[in-house]
């Protein structure tokens, strides 16, 4: 869920429109919105408990339409700087408050989100495209981390260590880190929102959040239910802008104690290494590059079910995705030829228009990718069974494509994706399923199908990847520790192991008399 470096001027309308056009092109986009709480739809951003403009905005367009769907202030710096200084104001008084204090906070804005859910599924789905079904999905998602970790907040717990010495005692405390700055991608704008905000704030950290400038709305729409739901002043902000200068500010200042960020390694690399001016605590969770590999002894239709979920699932814009399908020789054709069965039923539009499977890219920047992939891989060799081409309609359409006979040396299979495209490569035997699997810098995820338990705990093992899949093309879960290794990133998010990467241990050695 790392798409690459967002560039907001990609997604902006090319040409400015007049002010009167402008604003009654952005009525009509959200006039299809029909939401039942047109307030949770805010064009403000959110700093130190008040709602901010700005002298200049940021344009978000629906990316199925090509329509402005509305503006966000691009904060000044000093704004950005306004919401670390709230943050930092309102940190002890959120840490010293009893955990079950904090819990009911959360528990409340869990509670608000579930019955909203349905505003919220048509915001995330016009600004980022993803069909309806799936944005309610990711709504049901983003609200189990707020419920998960408003769960686990009461079970933060130090311990007591045996001493040396007969006069000592040893205790093992564990604090919230302090102020949070965490920056959030456009391919999932609620959960992987609610995945890093929930461990904070349950533990007693404060938090800044920047989110993508490509979909604004939707964590906009969350910090205004966090609101309702009597979250302290300062303890949230949510700034918009520019990538550079708010990531500037959230890298650099010293009294940011924690960085996380979910989006491109490249940007990544450079955001973690700006945060070492200050050894600031890093997490990250970066690109993905996953392998789905379908031994000559798996459930064909179970594999092909997985592969659509893995490939498919917000149009390939995910970093958990198959990226690279390897599939025995002995079984290729067959699933190539299955694949493309159900890859043929797919239907591709606006979700808010109707039923769809699949929604547009997020701009024009990703279609140009996609199209790449496609003719290098064919231009390698690779036959083209299944869609290929841009679709000849308003917004980022991209049939859904499958090719087979993909070489190791296509970009296809160098580079994350992020689109709906399915490279099968074909492999002999185990070792090499595994080597194939393994020859990539990322390390985030990986998927493969058989019916041998042995040979699944073994390739499982073998398998340089954070997460692995058997049997199943879909790993994501807020019980279950997410994140990867290599250049996918830095610790884990979710479980009780996401609440790790906002806590401090103090060690306390006290000398106490000898009765």
């Amino acid at each position: 869920m790392c798409p690459p470096a967002s560039e907001g001027a990609r997604h902006r309308v090319e040409q400015d429109l007049p002010p009167s056009r402008e604003s009654n092109a952005a009525r009509v986009e959200q006039s299809r919105l029909a939401l039942r709480r047109a307030d949770l739809f805010r064009q403000q951003a959110f700093v130190g408990g008040a709602w901010v403009s700005a002298d200049e905005v940021i344009r978000v367009v629906n990316p199925a339409t090509g329509g402005l769907l509305g503006t966000v202030p691009r904060l000044s710096q000093p704004q950005v700087i306004e919401a670390v200084a709230a943050a930092e104001g309102a940190r002890s008084a959120w840490s010293r408050r009893p955990a079950a204090a904090r819990a009911s906070v959360l528990r409340r804005w869990y509670e608000l989100v579930t019955t909203h859910a349905d505003d919220l599924s048509r915001i995330l789905t016009a600004e980022q495209g993803k069909p309806l079904a799936e944005a309610r999905a990711e709504i049901t998602y983003a609200a189990s981390f707020i419920e998960w970790f408003a769960e686990e907040a009461r079970r933060v717990y130090g311990e007591s260590i045996p001493a040396p010495a007969a006069n000592r005692r040893i205790t093992v405390l564990r604090q919230p880190v302090g102020v949070v700055a965490a920056i959030t991608p456009w391919n999932f704008p609620a959960a992987m929102l609610t995945r890093k905000l929930a461990p904070a704030l349950a533990v007693g950290c404060t938090v800044v959040l920047k989110p993508s400038e490509l979909t604004p709305f939707s964590a906009l729409a969350l910090a205004a239910l966090a609101e309702e739901a009597g979250l302290p002043v300062g303890t949230l902000s949510v700034v918009t802008g520019d990538p550079a200068p708010v990531g500037e500010v959230l890298t650099g200042d010293p009294r940011i104690r924690k960085f996380t960020f979910t989006g491109s390694t490249a940007v990544g690399k450079r955001l973690a290494a700006r945060c070492m001016d200050t050894v600031k605590r890093v997490s990250l969770e970066l690109g993905g590059n996953a392998p789905f590999i379908v031994f000559d002894d798996a459930d064909l239709e179970a594999a092909v079910e997985g592969a659509l979920i893995s490939k498919f699932r917000n149009t390939g814009q995910t970093c958990v995705c198959a990226n690279r399908i390897l599939v025995h020789e002995a079984v290729r054709e067959e699933f190539a030829r299955r694949l493309v069965e159900r890859v043929a039923t797919l239907v591709t539009g606006d979700g808010l228009a109707g039923v769809t499977d699949l929604g547009p890219l997020i701009n024009a920047a990703a279609m140009t990718k996609v199209r790449g992939h496609v003719e290098d891989a064919i231009g390698r060799g690779a036959r083209l069974l299944w869609g290929g081409h841009p679709l000849d309609r308003p917004g980022n359409f991209h049939e859904p494509t499958v090719l087979t006979d993909v070489t190791p040396a296509a970009r296809l299979f160098r580079e994350e994706t992020f689109g709906p495209v399915a490279g099968v490569v074909g492999f002999f035997d185990e070792a090499e399923a595994i080597a194939l699997a393994n020859d990539t810098r990322a390390g985030l995820a990986a998927y493969l199908y058989t019916k041998d338990l042995s040979r699944a705990t073994l390739v499982s093992e073998a398998l340089e990847y954070g997460m692995v899949g058997v049997n199943t093309g879909l790993v994501s879960t807020a019980v279950a520790p997410f994140g990867g290794i290599k250049e996918s990133g830095l610790g884990r998010e979710g479980a009780r192991q996401g609440l790790d990467d906002y806590l401090d241990t103090k060690m306390v050695c006290t000398e106490v008399g000898v009765g």
